[in-house]
């Protein structure tokens, strides 16, 4: 059984990236955002702990401009409108040791659909600083056109320049920010 302090946790943005890869005519493209705020709640019994996190959809990399500034237009996130991306938990549960499945609410431009995340348990330890960080990493997949996200360009033989599928890829390290004292952990 994963042993985790119980707590309140924020994500470390400098060492936490909530990056994706979506298939573009012949090859993939990556990006990631890069301001997000996320807070994990663990309890003595793990699949009682929950997950929220809002992303800044203006905060898109892709390594290119151009592209950046495509993504944030109504064509796909529609910033101007919906500024953020939120997830919240609705249910942990234990795979393994070290492996959870972690259920939740997604909300992009409006619309909230339930997705699930492969989640996998780094560990918890001390840092330099004096505090105590855990780290997770977590994979799922979404369909772009069930948040409404479906601008695309034809391609000869029936095929489009962007792929529907989104695969999500979330490496986070959290620092506790106060213990549960009542936790018999």
């Amino acid at each position: 059984m994963t042993n985790v302090t119980a707590g309140t946790w924020k994500l470390d943005p400098t060492h936490t990236e909530i990056g994706f890869q979506v298939r573009h005519i012949m090859s993939k493209v990556r990006g990631k955002f890069e301001t997000f705020d996320g807070t994990i709640v663990t309890r003595p019994n793990v699949t009682d702990s929950s997950v929220e996190v809002s992303v800044d959809l203006s905060s898109i990399n892709t390594g290119t401009a151009d592209r950046d500034a495509h993504l944030r237009s109504a064509d796909f996130f529609d910033v101007e409108s919906h500024p953020s991306m939120t997830f919240t938990s609705t249910g942990v549960r234990q795979e393994s040791d070290d492996e959870f499945v972690v259920t939740g609410d997604l909300t992009i431009r409006g619309v909230t659909k339930p997705i699930e995340l492969e989640v996998e348990f780094l560990g918890e330890g001390g840092d330099p600083w004096g505090g105590t960080r855990v780290g997770v990493e977590a994979k799922g997949e979404i369909s772009r056109k069930e948040f409404g996200i479906d601008f695309n360009i034809p391609l000869e033989g029936d095929k489009v320049m962007i792929g529907d599928k989104i695969k999500l890829q979330i490496v986070a390290e959290a620092v506790l920010q106060t213990e549960d004292a009542n936790a018999n952990a």
